[in-house]
């Protein structure tokens, strides 16, 4: 009788540093999204400036 409380015991307490672990992973990867939606933060659109072949720029 008393495997099966430790057995549950042992299952909760594991299950719940699984879960724990996981809510802590979903909120730093929302914070980062977040982050990296803000408008302070500088970003450009796709398109908006040409490839980058290594190549140094011409003098203009």
């Amino acid at each position: 009788m008393s495997d099966h409380i430790f057995g549950m015991l042992d299952m909760a307490v594991v299950g719940v540093v699984v879960f724990g672990f996981g809510i802590w992973q979903l909120v730093s990867i929302n914070r980062e999204i977040r982050k990296d939606r803000s408008p302070e933060r500088p970003g450009h659109s796709v398109g908006e400036h040409g490839l980058d072949d290594g190549r140094p720029k011409p003098p203009e």
